[in-house]
């Protein structure tokens, strides 16, 4: 089995509307290229700041300037009209997680994809709101993230933990703690550990300046001993890059003894062995 959970059938900007990219046609563009690649399980993760509903959970400008399709459209879209899973990409943000659990649990999700791409105000992967341009130190920096992402795991309202290791987008383009990365990684590893949540293991940072993988070996490694569950994604905003470097994936999940995958139905999480069909 192969899975691709964490995919977007629209890429990001203004000029993506709803009516040109949640069209059957697209969704087909997306299952060719995943059979071809051998992946079974394909589901779609739209980012959720996309929709009018985010709004009642975060007000933030990026969100105000995106907010603008139906999420109850966008669900009934991909259950009638594909035959793709059902997923949303849902951010994570502290003292938010009434409004946050309100707005998931109101929907019949086949998964939910929890994410950190802000802390406070200041983005981790974009530079427009770059995190960077105020940051404390990168000690600060990294050790927010992973307290939050410990929050994450612990909240329960996410089945999957994506780019696990975002802090790391821009590389050494950004501050660098000088601390052994495990040290932060192990604030949060507690809590996922107890939590069971799967942790994604994303090809998107292959793409990225960092130029790795999310997360890097170590903290795969860290997650192995804890016993959580793998899901794998390629984080694709275009049909092109489903299942992208998976190669290089399964070659890492083989190295540090990971033999099956997380595949998900309306939220019930089963094991199954790794490999194309």
């Amino acid at each position: 089995m192969l899975t691709d959970y964490h995919v977007h059938l629209r890429p990001d900007g203004d000029d993506t509307p709803a009516s040109e990219y949640f069209t059957e046609a697209n969704a087909e563009r997306y299952r060719e290229v995943a059979a071809d690649r051998g992946i079974q399980e394909l589901g779609v993760a739209e980012h959720i700041y996309r929709f009018t509903a985010a709004l009642d959970v975060w007000q933030h400008p990026l969100w105000v300037e995106n907010a603008h399709d139906d999420l109850d459209r966008y669900c009934e879209f991909v259950r009638e009209r594909t035959d793709l899973k059902l997923g949303i990409e849902a951010d994570f943000i502290p003292g938010r997680e009434e409004q946050t659990r309100n707005l998931l649990e109101q929907r019949d999700w086949d998964y939910v994809v929890g994410s950190i791409h802000f802390l406070a105000e200041g983005a981790l992967d974009y530079a427009r709101f770059d995190v960077w341009n105020s940051a404390r130190s990168a000690d600060h920096v990294w050790k927010t993230y992973f307290t939050w992402l410990g929050e994450l795991a612990a909240s329960g309202m996410f089945d999957i933990l994506a780019h696990p290791d975002l802090v790391k987008h821009w590389g050494r383009e950004r501050p660098w703690p000088e601390k052994d990365l495990r040290y932060y990684y192990d604030i949060a590893m507690e809590q996922i550990a107890e939590s069971g949540i799967a942790i994604e293991l994303s090809t998107a940072g292959l793409r990225k300046p960092v130029g790795e993988m999310y997360p890097d070996r170590a903290f795969l490694e860290m997650v192995v001993d804890a016993g959580n569950p793998i899901a794998l994604s390629s984080d694709a905003h275009t049909p092109d890059l489903i299942g992208h470097e998976y190669e290089r994936a399964m070659e890492l999940l083989s190295d540090v003894g990971i033999t099956e995958i997380a595949v998900f139905n309306h939220r019930a999480v089963t094991l199954e062995p790794i490999g194309p069909s």
